[in-house]
């Protein structure tokens, strides 16, 4: 299975915004990947890297999405999507699962957003208005895991900010955000603000100013970010 399944500029975002955070992996981590994109990062894990994914519904040692054809519909992740085994892959209650993410176990969590500001407050679990199935186990994740990463696209597909000065919908968490990974840039949240790291190639510090409407630090080690 590829990195993504929409077709065109979609894919590209995506895979983007996966590979890099791929590359935040280490050795020995137990990584939780949020429902939608996070998971793509099952694709994109190094060779040869011994990192144990988690999921909340249960399940700790997931592999790869599997290739069309060999889908196991017992095996599923969180978003309820078809996942694959790695040796050693152990399965186990939800309620055990989330001693896992409370107790501090989890050592990297990979979460969507609809909004982030710069004090690292999260937003994306709910749009007033709009129903919603729950807050699922976003709110524990931010709480529980030692470093959270958001991926996103870097705004609205009305092309308005994702990152602000300031949520606005309701908090998943607040001053819980480490790192924000977009198509376009690679931020740290720090005490002193966004901290701009990486730029994506074609980008400038600028354009992603202009796509932002929290402030930016432009690193004085700024990147391009690596294909």
């Amino acid at each position: 299975m590829a990195t993504s399944t929409k077709p065109g500029k979609d894919t590209e975002k995506r895979d983007r915004i996966v590979r890099r955070i791929a590359r935040e992996l280490r050795d020995g981590f137990y990584v939780n990947l949020g429902i939608g994109m996070p998971t793509l990062v099952a694709n994109c894990v190094p060779k040869g890297m011994d990192v144990v994914l988690q999921s909340e519904n249960g399940m700790l040692g997931i592999g790869p999405f599997p290739l069309e054809g060999h889908e196991d519909p017992d095996l599923i992740n969180a978003g309820k999507e078809t996942v694959t085994e790695v040796p050693g892959t152990s399965y186990f209650s939800s309620a055990d699962s989330f001693a896992m993410i409370r107790g501090g176990h989890i050592d990297l969590s990979v979460l969507g957003a609809m909004e982030v500001d710069e004090a690292g407050n999260l937003a994306n679990w709910m749009i007033p208005g709009k129903m919603v199935k729950g807050m699922g186990g976003a709110m524990d994740l931010v709480a529980g895991a030692r470093r959270v990463i958001v991926a996103m696209e870097h705004t609205t597909r009305e092309g308005q900010p994702k990152i602000l000065r300031k949520c606005t919908l309701p908090l998943t968490g607040v001053q819980v955000v480490d790192t924000i990974v977009t198509e376009m840039a690679y931020i740290n949240v720090t005490p002193s603000g966004l901290v701009l790291e990486e730029v994506a190639p074609g980008c400038t510090p600028e354009n992603v100013q202009a796509a932002t409407e929290a402030r930016l630090i432009v690193s004085p080690q700024l990147k391009v970010m690596a294909n």
